[in-house]
This record gives structure tokens, sequence and C-alpha cells, in this order.
């Protein structure tokens, strides 16, 4: 017999996982999944963030050269369609609300069946017209938000709950076919993804006081919050993680129960990690990729292969988890996969990034993570046939410029549109920066080295190349399209200084004065009736922050933006406070 199972979880950190060394959490079921399993201890995602990271799950291939967050384009290849069209029955159980937005839409029709459950994150499910009650600990002022409280009132019983359902649901998936030949599920929830939302029966097991504020949603951008604060997201997480660990025993049960060990493959994986205020940074996307967010724990049992309590160094990444799929049905890989099976050995380096910020390599020891050449982060354009965002359409000004351009090697003969690109953030203010991670797992010292350098981008040009990368990648980046790179085209020592400026830490909300205009003060206020108070080389970047949320204080604006020092937020405060 030949069957798969995937759990899939979303924002799953390493370093909060008993099998990777992590201690006083709650996840006995993860240590007892690493004595039945290979662990990897190098896997590392490739595009950045959820929905990128699914299409390689699908594809194979990395997304983030080429376009940002969107759905499978007509030329995919997708792997559970390929093995459904093999006649292997593929479901999907999930909770993940963006495969129902705008730039997911094309994912789930891919399984020969799935289910659906509601309630996750800002997921547009109950209506509700007046405001909810929201605490003062949580920033309800968008609609994702504000949707988030209104759903979890209709979310007070575990056994509502839309990670429990999803469980229920692949459980139900193996019990009702286990006497039956070739199907794959995949059981993938949202969780532990912020909001770390679960249950007091959760939060004593971790120590975390139940009576204390709600705080489960950070933002993303640097911290401002007091250490109290952190340590109450932090419990919050693993609160949350607890809950996921206990789904996961549920899994682990049935292939106990029912022999599945002797013939069903197991995948244990997730798409990214999550910056808890570590580097004094919450999230991810607003900073470059870290090892805390990019570096992901995996675990495979293949009946073939047989290793169980096995650690393997070789590098892996989540591109690589299709073709094992297909190859394990016996099923043919295309051609346009460019990832190799989990246990070939065969991967020399690994790239990683999102759309429009840093490109990123690691050959396992070594991070090279480059920043764009120069601060306007251009030339940048988004490849598609399926233009949309993540909750939203292409609007017709994108579209305006809109050009039909020749089809890459992987489009299957299919030309695209091309419009132009727009980055979270901009990776010029971090500066271009090299790691050693076996020195230095923690990344706390970046080094100066331009024969390693010079390797490592050696190693990136390749992997571009062979990913087809459009040609205004290697402008932007300032790496050559063609021939080898030389030390002309090193970034590491010109950017030593805004590398080690986008290191330090925010100013603390405590730190400032209650009247304090940067706390008081929206960024849209300043910039409408006071710009001369931001540094000229500063405001180009807050107006095109400005759209992601106007009303944000300036203390959280200031935060996000990497080139906004502790002295710098003081010098602004007192010029606020004299021109207002």
């Amino acid at each position: 017999m030949k069957r798969a199972v995937m759990v899939m979880y979303d924002s799953l950190n390493r370093r909060m996982l008993p099998p990777y060394g992590a201690e006083n959490v709650h996840a006995p079921n993860f240590g007892r999944l690493a004595e039945r399993t290979t662990l990897f201890e190098n896997c590392y995602a490739g595009s950045m963030p959820c929905m990128p990271a699914r299409r390689e799950l699908h594809t194979g291939r990395y997304n983030f050269l080429h376009r940002s967050w969107g759905p499978l384009e007509p030329f995919d290849d997708s792997m559970p369609e390929l093995l459904r069209n093999s006649g292997v029955h593929t479901h999907l159980a999930t909770d993940h609300q963006h495969y129902w937005e705008d730039g997911g839409a094309t994912y789930h029709n891919r399984y020969s069946t799935y289910e659906f459950f509601r309630g996750q994150e800002g997921d547009r499910w109950k209506g509700h017209v007046g405001e909810p009650e929201v605490p003062e600990t949580l920033n309800a002022t968008t609609f994702l938000s504000r949707q988030d409280w209104v759903n979890r009132q209709y979310l007070q019983d575990e056994a509502r709950h839309p990670q429990t359902l999803t469980f229920d649901a692949g459980v139900e998936f193996i019990e009702t076919n286990v006497a039956e030949d070739n199907w794959f599920v995949q059981i993938e929830t949202f969780d532990p993804h912020e909001p770390f939302f679960s249950y007091d029966e959760y939060r004593k097991l971790l120590g975390v006081d139940t009576e204390a504020p709600v705080f489960d949603w950070p933002s993303y951008r640097r911290v401002v919050e007091s250490p109290d604060e952190v340590d109450r997201a932090r419990g919050e997480y693993l609160s949350l993680l607890a809950m996921c660990d206990r789904s996961l025993g549920r899994v682990l049960d049935l292939f106990d129960r029912h022999g599945l060990w002797d013939d069903t493959l197991l995948i244990v994986c997730t798409d990214h990690g999550f910056l808890l205020g570590e580097r004094g940074w919450w999230g991810k996307s607003v900073q470059p990729w870290f090892d805390e967010t990019i570096h992901t724990p995996l675990f495979v049992w293949d009946p073939r292969e047989r290793e169980a309590g096995v650690r393997r160094d070789a590098l892996v990444q989540t591109i690589d988890i299709a073709p094992t799929l297909l190859d394990y049905f016996a099923v043919e890989v295309p051609a346009d996969m460019q990832g190799v099976g989990l246990f070939s050995g065969l991967r020399e380096g690994a790239l990683f990034g999102a759309h429009g910020g840093h490109v990123n390599v690691t050959d396992g020891r070594y991070v090279y993570m480059r920043a764009c050449a120069d601060p306007s982060n251009s030339p940048l354009y988004n490849y598609t046939l399926m233009p949309t965002h993540m909750r939203a359409r292409f609007s017709p000004v994108e579209l305006g410029d809109a050009e039909l351009v020749p089809a890459f090697t992987f489009t299957k003969g299919t030309r695209l549109l091309r419009t132009q690109g727009q980055s979270i953030g901009n990776p010029w203010w971090h500066g271009s920066l090299l790691f050693d991670l076996e020195n230095d797992p923690h990344q706390q010292n970046p080094l100066q080295d331009e024969e390693l350098e010079l390797q490592l981008a050696g190693l990136m040009v390749d992997l571009m190349r062979a990913n087809d990368a459009p040609p205004e990648q290697y402008e932007r980046l300032g790496l050559p399209a063609t021939g080898p790179v030389l030390s002309e085209h090193l970034l590491v020592k010109a950017q030593w200084e805004q590398a080690q400026r986008a290191l330090q830490p925010a100013a603390r909300r405590a730190d400032l004065e209650l009247d304090s205009p940067v706390r008081t003060l929206s960024l849209a206020d300043v910039l409408d009736r006071c710009p001369g108070a931001l540094p000229g080389h500063l405001r180009a970047g807050l107006e095109g922050m400005r759209m992601l949320n106007p009303t944000a204080p300036l203390l959280e604006v200031f935060a996000a933006h990497p080139g906004v020092t502790v002295e710098m937020m003081y010098e602004i405060d007192q010029t606020l406070r004299e021109v207002s």
C-alpha cells in the first residue's frame, strides 16, 4: 500500500520545539514524533510568506523572484493535482483562510476533495455590524483585527476551534480510508500563527496568568512593549503551541493504532517561523529573514527509508517536498520542478526571500543576505496571469502600464503580464548581511569577509540563473546577469553602516512621556500637517508606509522602519513638540 499524511502548521518556530533544544515548553508529542521519524536539522523555507510558500509546496520551485503573494498560475505544475490525475486521491483539511481569499483562490481545487473550517484570524465569517468590545491591549483599528474579535465570540469551546475541527476532519479521513490504497491527506492548520488564541487549559500548562490583559497579536515591527508584555505574548504563543502538540498526538495515535508506520509516509512541516521579541523584533516580512523565521522544523517518516530517531544535517527546502511525494507515489516529477528528494542529499545551496526584499542564500553553514544596491530598490516587477494581491484584485491603475512580455523557461510557452512591483519595506535600510551559523547560531555578529561573500554571491547567482530570474532582479541587487561575480559587486562593507544601525532596538513606549507626539500622533497627521519634522531621507519611505496603516502612532511606524534610531525618534519628538 502507498498512503501519505502531511501535517502542516503555520508559523511553527523551530527553536520552540523540544527536539530542537527548546526548554520549558509543553510539547511532548513533538518529542514523540522525533523518536519515530527523521528530523532534518537544516531545513529552510524558500518563498515568503504564506501563499508564496504554498505555491512552492505545489510547484517545487521558487516563487519570490518573479512575483509576490498570489494564486497558482495557469502554467504551474501542482503536486496534489498531478497525484490526483495519476489515480491518487488527495484530500485537504484546513482552517487556513488565505486559500479562500483573492490571492489563494486556485489552490484548494487542485485536490480531489477538500474541507475548510472558519474563524481563524480575520476570516470574513460572522457578521456583526456593531463594534465589538476589544481589550485595550489589542489593536482593533483594522478590519482584520476587528473581525478576529467578532470571530472569537464563536470559538469559546475548544471543540469548535477551527484547529480542532481541522484535525477532526483529518482523523475522519484516515479512519474512513485506513483500508484503502493510494491516498494523500494534507491536515493543515493556521496555528500557531498569530493571533495566538487558545484556552486557559493550555495557558495554565505554561504558567501564563489567565487574568492578565490579552496580548496575543503583536504588530510586525521592532518591540516597543515592556519586557512583561513580551513575556505575555511568548506565553500565549507557547500555549497555542501546546494545543498544536495535542492535535499532533491525535495523528500519531492513529499511526500507532492502525500500524500506519508500515506503509504510510508522514511529513510534519511548516511554512516559516515568527520573531517573538528576539533581536528586538516582532513577526516577519518587515525585517530580513533571520534564522528564527526561515530555518524551519521538518520531520519525515518514509517507510522506504525506515529511519526513526535519526537526525540529518543535509540541506533541504520546502521545494523538495513536492518531488518527494511524487516520487513516493511513482509519479513522474515534471522538468520544471527545481526541488530534489528530501533524502537525496543533493542540495548544495538554498535560496530564500520575499518579493522585493533581500535575496538570501545558504550553503547550510553560512547565510548571505543580499540587499538592493541603492535606496530605490528598483526596478521591481510582478509577472503573472493571475493579477491578485492577498485580499484584493490588481486595480485598474496597477494594470494601466501592464505589458505582455515573453515567456520564462517554466511558463510552458505562455507569455505573462508584467506590472510594477511593490515590496513590504525596503531591504536597503537593513543592508547586506553575512553570518556563520556554526559559530554564531543566533546571528548576533555579522561578518565582513570578502572572500566568503564572493563565494556565496556566486552561489546565489547560480541559483538565480537556474530559476530563470528576470533581468531586473540582477540590476536591483547589483549583481551580474551574465558572467562571474567580481569583488566590485560586493555590498557588505559598503552597507555596513546602515546594517549596524538597523540592528539597534527601538525606543520602548514606556520611555516616552504620555503626551509625547511620537506616541499620540499618527503618521498621516504628521505627513499632512508638518512633514518637515521628518528627515528628508526618510520621508519617501514613510509615505509608502502610510498606505499600510495611516492611523498607526508614529512610534509604531518608526519601530517598523530600520532607518529610524532611538536618537532620531527623540529628535523628531522634540521637533514635533515645537511645531505642534
